[in-house]
């Protein structure tokens, strides 16, 4: 190469070998650029923080354990908390026993005293008995006391004479005003009866006050000293199936008569001593329930049922009867 050529190159050789000396002095303190996608648009959501190894994010709407830096924003930061919803609890279902066999049912409540039996036959059940099943040759006195006791001491006379013991119907109200009677008639050796507090049409009541109507007797008589269980007789008579099971779902047995004397008309109601003899003498017949009243007629003042006691008796013993109480329904 010509001389005057080399001179002209030499400014450029110079320049390219102090650009490579440059480039090396800028390789060695500056880092390699690495390679990786385009920076993302800024975004209006903040970045979601790292957490530390072992951490688990919380659940959307509910708080970590505890608050601080570790807390996990959750889709809901910045707004109103979500709560959970109010739920109704579910029905209960049956424990699981570790074996997975259902726990056993709760046991039932403890059963109540057991239901006692009626205190007279079964057989006498739904009836309103009109004679003595099976007595016989036997006859009840009955005595129905409601009004006064008018009649009593002519009647108690008559039966202690006569040896005879009779039944005596009882309504509370009688019982709370001649206490010293019932006590006669017990000490004479006499059986009593229900024949309800007020002496009511009981076909006219409801269960709930023929229930008051019989208790309220039951408690007065036996506060007077006797006990008027398990007989009861309806007032007036009056009774049908649902008044009868009525009273035998409290422990009585229902008892008519077989003939009604009629003695309670007195001489204004057309009856008479020999009338009311006759009308027993008339229904005569074995288990023969005959119905007396103790008290005057209100019209007349008269008592003929207790007047005509004496005869009642003689003429039933003549015919080859003999007597008993009602206790005979109750094999007694």
């Amino acid at each position: 190469m010509p001389a005057s050529e080399a001179r002209r190159r030499a400014p450029a050789i110079a320049l390219a070998v102090a650009l490579v000396v440059l480039a090396a002095a800028l390789a060695l303190f500056l880092p390699a650029p690495t390679a990786g996608p385009p920076s993302a648009p800024p975004s209006s959501s903040p970045a979601p923080t790292v957490l530390p190894s072992g951490s688990s994010p919380a659940s959307p709407g509910v708080s970590p354990s505890t608050p601080g830096p570790q807390e996990t924003e959750t889709p809901e930061a910045g707004q109103t908390r979500v709560e959970p919803p109010v739920t109704v609890p579910p029905v209960p279902v049956p424990e699981l026993q570790p074996t997975g066999v259902p726990a056993p049912p709760t046991p039932p409540p403890e059963p109540g005293p057991p239901v006692q039996p009626a205190p007279f036959p079964e057989a006498l059940r739904g009836q309103d008995l009109t004679v003595i099943p099976g007595a016989g040759r036997m006859v009840a006195l009955t005595f129905d006391a409601g009004a006064n006791a008018a009649g009593l001491p002519k009647i108690l006379s008559a039966l202690s004479a006569k040896g005879v013991a009779g039944t005596f119907f009882l309504t509370g109200n009688w019982a709370a005003n001649n206490p010293q009677a019932v006590a006669k008639i017990v000490a004479a050796g006499h059986r009593l009866g229900n024949h309800s507090m007020t002496h009511p049409r009981f076909t006219a009541l409801g269960n709930d006050l023929i229930a008051q109507q019989v208790r309220g007797a039951e408690q007065t008589i036996l506060a007077a000293g006797a006990d008027p269980r398990p007989l009861f007789r309806f007032p007036f008579g009056e009774r049908d199936a649902r008044t009868i099971a009525a009273v035998n779902a409290l422990g009585y047995v229902a008892v008519r008569w077989t003939v009604d004397t009629l003695g309670w008309k007195g001489t204004s109601g057309g009856s008479s001593v020999q009338a009311v003899a006759d009308r027993v003498q008339a229904g005569l017949q074995p288990g023969e329930i005959v119905l007396m009243h103790l008290g005057s007629n209100p019209d007349d003042g008269t008592t003929l049922d207790a007047d005509a006691l004496p005869q009642v008796i003689d003429r039933i013993t003549a015919a080859g009867y003999g007597f008993t109480t009602l206790d005979a329904l109750l094999g007694q």
